[in-house]
Formats: C-alpha cells, sequence, structure tokens
C-alpha cells in the first residue's frame, strides 16, 4: 500500500464561493507551517508541481508574460495559460487562478481563487483540498505522492469531501460514479 492509499482528509473546511451567473469563483484558504518562498516554488516550478498539484507545467510559472502548457492530470487535457502576475513570494495569477501568500508567523496562508463552472464548484474544492495535503505533506518532507484528476476522484475522502462541498455551498453534483473515473 503506498501512502496516498493511506491518506484520509480532514473535514471541508476553509472554503467559499462568489457567484457570477454559471462560473463560479473557489476561493480555498490553507495555512501551511512552511514560508511564503518554500511554498512560492512549490506553486511555480514544474517539478514541484508535478508531485502534488491537479496539472503539470511544462515551465516555470514565475514570469509575467510567460506562457505554459497545462496537463491537467487524469485528462491529457492541455490549455495555455498565460502568467499575468508573479509578485514572489506573494501574488501568482494565471488563467482563472490566482494565488495569494501572506506570511503568517513562521508559516503561510495561502489562498487559491479559482473559476470553475457552478455545477462543478464542489468538485474543484474536494480536489484542491487533497491537493493542498498533498502539497503540505511534501512541504514537510514527507511527500505521499499526487493524488490528483481520476485518482483523486478513487477516494473516499473525494467522494465524502464533495458532498461536504456540495452541502457547503448550497448545491447538487452532476451525478459521477468512482467507476467513471476509470474509464
Amino acid at each position: 500500500m503506498t501512502d496516498g492509499e493511506q491518506y484520509a482528509a480532514g473535514r471541508a473546511s476553509g472554503a467559499q464561493v462568489r457567484k457570477d451567473g454559471e462560473k463560479w469563483t473557489l476561493i480555498l484558504v490553507r495555512e501551511l507551517r512552511h514560508p511564503p518562498e518554500k511554498v512560492w516554488r512549490a506553486i511555480t516550478e514544474p517539478a514541484h508541481l508535478r508531485e502534488w498539484a491537479p496539472f503539470e507545467a511544462d515551465r516555470s510559472l514565475g514570469a509575467v508574460g510567460d506562457t505554459v502548457n497545462l496537463t491537467w492530470a487524469g485528462t491529457g487535457q492541455v490549455s495555455s495559460a498565460r502568467v499575468t502576475r508573479a509578485d514572489a513570494p506573494k501574488v501568482l495569477e494565471f488563467q482563472d487562478i490566482r494565488w495569494e501568500l501572506e506570511a503568517l508567523g513562521s508559516g503561510t496562508r495561502l489562498t487559491l481563487w479559482h473559476s470553475i463552472d457552478r455545477r462543478f464548484i464542489a468538485w474543484g474544492a474536494a480536489g484542491w483540498h487533497i491537493c493542498f495535503d498533498v502539497l503540505d505533506r511534501l512541504l514537510a518532507g514527507e511527500p505521499i505522492g499526487r493524488i490528483a484528476g481520476a485518482d483523486a476522484v478513487k477516494f473516499g475522502a473525494w467522494q465524502r469531501l464533495n458532498a461536504e462541498y456540495a452541502k457547503q455551498f448550497g448545491i447538487e453534483t452532476p451525478n459521477w460514479t468512482p467507476n467513471a473515473a476509470k474509464r
């Protein structure tokens, strides 16, 4: 059994949504035990992103104006993202994602804004929740391996988090079964 198979997520927390028609913005906040500079490297450098994020980047996300190809886990879908803001180690913006890093004692308050179709906002919240857990363990030197995309959906933790976030946001999510992730 891998470390990832032993993963158990906490309860849905630290998330809210801003509503704008069918596009909603997920706002997810996590306090990490690591300094902003270390977290910045983890959210911008391809080698780090491969270990925890729901996508892989073909180059660093740390330079304004760069276009980066993102390959989303489990889908093979590639999208081009232009970095529109990279103020290390405080703010990173690309595509429909914004990160803010705020020093908090010796750690970091990491805030993610991600615009997502309202029908899939709970899915996104559950997925990012798990990714943040994996990120925290990775930064602590206790990696459990990336759990993203279809791999995340197979975990009971994702199913539970999806339901908790859907209830928290007052929505119903599309029907999805773990077997659908295997197709």
